[in-house]
């Protein structure tokens, strides 16, 4: 592991900012500084991914159960990202009333529109059941239960209050 410090100077050589800026590098052969700064300028394309994600694509919504299924569901969010990446060339853009209209479709655009294609190819999902009243389970199948697990929650702990001393 390596690690390097970035200061920025102006032309005097005083420090533009006061606090430096930390870099690591883990691997087996360290890249050149030029690289090194290439590398770094390509995290905000990163960081606005897993935004894209986490807001656009609903990344951490699902209440999964198991690590598994986690696991899965983060399988499929490049998946999903190639696809609106793909297929800007196969939607109509389909704007809200308060945007304009564009040429190029960013992937938020291209999921907007998606709706689209997806009603044209259809569904894999078998027609909803009739209505009425539900037959209820089965007799005689076999029921289990689901595996709760016990919640988490982060807490902060406060220091214990003062006693205020009585004479």
């Amino acid at each position: 592991m390596s690690l390097i410090r970035v200061e920025r100077l102006d032309d005097l050589g005083n420090l533009k900012v006061l606090k430096p800026l930390w870099l690591a590098w883990v691997g087996e052969q360290m890249p050149t500084l030029e690289e090194v700064w290439q590398l770094y300028l390509r995290r905000f394309t990163v960081d606005h991914w897993y935004r894209f994600l986490k807001q656009r694509l609903h990344w951490t919504l699902p209440k999964l159960s198991t690590p598994k299924q986690c696991e899965r569901w983060s399988d499929l969010m490049p998946m999903m990202t190639w696809e609106l990446w793909l297929a800007p060339d196969i939607v109509a853009d389909n704007p809200l009333p308060w945007q304009k209209s564009l040429d190029n479709l960013t992937p938020g655009r291209v999921a907007q529109a998606m709706g689209s294609i997806l009603a044209a190819i259809g569904t894999p999902a078998r027609s909803p059941k009739p209505r009425g009243k539900s037959p209820g389970w089965k007799s005689g199948q076999p029921r289990q239960r689901r595996i709760r697990y016990p919640i988490v929650k982060k807490t902060t702990t406060r220091p214990p209050k003062e006693q205020p001393e009585t004479a």
